[in-house]
């Protein structure tokens, strides 16, 4: 029982450090500038699945913020600039 706990608290540690660094490193926070800046590397991409995807993903980044959900704002804004970096 007490190995059990002992280790939670140690993934628990390691997570709590973990993800704000890979937070960071993303940097695509839901933000006007942000979404125009994801959403003009978008339009200068090859019309192809990836881009019809990212342009998908930049419209529900737009809904989200419009609803107030600024962490599925920056959840699809993320995926949207992630896949304009790989055109």
């Amino acid at each position: 029982m007490i190995k059990t706990l002992i280790g939670a608290a140690a993934m628990a540690v390691v997570a709590y450090a973990v993800v704000p660094a890979h937070a960071a490193r993303m940097d695509v926070g839901c933000s006007g500038p942000n979404l125009t800046k994801t959403e003009s590397a978008v339009e200068a991409m090859a019309d192809n699945e990836v881009k019809f995807m990212a342009e998908k993903e930049i419209s529900l980044a737009q809904d989200a913020m419009l609803n107030g959900k600024m962490g599925a704002c920056g959840a699809h804004l993320a995926k949207a600039a992630h896949a304009s970096m790989a055109k």
